[in-house]
């Protein structure tokens, strides 16, 4: 389950519907899907797009994307601190970024134009979007590997566009454990933006 953190205020919950009503006026949708029992170990990209062909349909008519794949990272994908330098620096495309995770876990970083900075880390499950144009970044966790369905509107994918100065490096690239920040029950409901 995703958990959303405003490091600066130590704000946290991974709570669906709280996290769902924080990133709504962002224009980011989040949702959960069912995992268990429906892949084995040994499924390939093509099983993963054919078991999550409805939900992939739907977020196709609901989005205006034409192209679904599935990318797989592991610590022995050839070039992979090149591949991950492409995206831990704060940046924005021409059109949304789409993520469920199937496995293993990683932090979307935003820092929107009417809100604060904030991270969603994801694990299996997790349904994301980055809208077209708003400032992020991504991190994988320390394990270094994911494995995501990504949706896309253009079929030759996007290209990051870096932004001059960005604030990701004030944010260390991490995933956190429970002792990062205070326990769930100091979580403090969401700022009002």
């Amino acid at each position: 389950m995703a958990t959303l953190t405003i490091a600066d205020n130590e704000r946290r919950t991974s709570d669906v519907q709280e996290i769902e009503q924080f990133l709504s006026p962002f224009g980011i949708w989040y949702e959960h899907w069912a995992v268990e029992g429906r892949l084995t170990e040994q499924a390939t990209a093509d099983d993963i797009l054919q078991e999550y062909a409805p939900e992939i349909e739907r977020l196709k008519t609901q989005g205006g994307y034409v192209t679904a794949d599935v990318i797989n990272v592991a610590p022995d994908t050839p070039n992979l601190d090149a591949m991950l330098a492409k995206f831990d620096k704060e940046h924005t495309h021409s059109e949304d970024e789409v993520r469920f995770t199937v496995e293993g876990r990683g932090v979307f970083w935003v820092n929107p134009e009417n809100g604060p900075v904030f991270s969603i880390e994801v694990e299996a499950g997790d349904l994301i979007n980055v809208p077209a144009g708003v400032k992020h970044w991504f991190h994988l966790c320390d394990d270094r590997h994911i494995r995501c369905i990504r949706l896309f509107q253009d079929p030759t994918g996007w290209t990051p566009e870096y932004i001059d100065q960005g604030v990701h490096e004030k944010h260390p690239p991490v995933c956190w454990g429970n002792s990062y920040l205070p326990s769930e029950s100091k979580f403090k409901p969401p700022v009002e933006l």
